[in-house]
């Protein structure tokens, strides 16, 4: 009885301190878990990430990233055909099957270097995920939300973004005891600066996988936030 009396007042114990904690403080230990020794800002490395959609064949991306280079490629192919987006120091290089494509031939498959800098900075962006939430342009929300959803307990962080960095509200649910990185959450936002609740997405992260010493989400499944449809999985081989 004496033990059971103990672990509830270290469980209720542990509520209150998070509660107490700020999302700066909460976005520390995230990165603390994910990132323990700090490796994201000198990333040098590749990813395969395998992505399934209903109704279309599986596309395989092979990124490569290498931050201290301000380098990233990634090859997409799905079916027969392999696309390529290459910035190098903020010059772009398209290629279609590992041929380099001029700007209208690019045009003609519907690729542009503006699709490029998007694609760069989606999976840099997801990837580098929590640590990211450290740069530039990036307002975290000093309080720290409690949140019961998909049958589990987290911490939820709100991150905003200056005008010229982002539009939408972002919410990062965490997990209370690890602070791991288990859902991430996106709205747009209406006028009045407040979430517009049947827009966005939300993701589900499940599985890690290590790589230069930092814990990734190894499988990533993304629902619409007004209805739950399922969209698609991205999976790191």
């Amino acid at each position: 009885m004496k033990i059971f009396v103990l672990a509830f007042i270290l469980f209720v114990g542990s509520i209150g301190q998070s509660q107490t904690l700020t999302g700066t403080q909460v976005l520390e230990k995230a990165i603390a878990y994910h990132d323990p020794n700090g490796n994201w800002a000198t990333f040098n490395g590749g990813l395969t990430v395998v992505m399934t959609t209903p109704n279309r064949s599986p596309r395989t991306s092979r990124i490569t990233i290498n931050l201290p280079s301000e380098y990233f490629k990634v090859d997409a192919t799905r079916d027969s055909e392999t696309t390529s987006y290459e910035l190098n120091k903020g010059q772009c290089q398209m290629f279609a099957n590992g041929t380099l494509l001029s700007e209208d031939d690019a045009k003609v498959k519907k690729m542009t270097c503006e699709r490029g800098d998007f694609m760069k900075n989606y999976y840099t962006y997801l990837y580098g995920l929590p640590m990211k939430l450290n740069d530039p342009g990036t307002n975290i929300d000093p309080k720290v939300e409690r949140k019961f959803f998909k049958g589990k307990d987290y911490l939820v962080l709100k991150a905003t973004y200056d005008e010229a960095v982002g539009s939408d509200a972002w919410y990062f649910y965490f997990n209370p005891e690890t602070y791991a990185m288990e859902i991430y959450q996106f709205y747009r936002i209406d006028d009045n600066g407040q979430p517009k609740l049947d827009t966005g997405e939300y993701i589900l992260l499940t599985e890690e996988t290590t790589i230069n010493d930092i814990k990734m989400p190894k499988v990533r499944a993304w629902y619409y936030n007004k209805n739950d449809e399922y969209l698609g999985t991205d999976t790191l081989q």
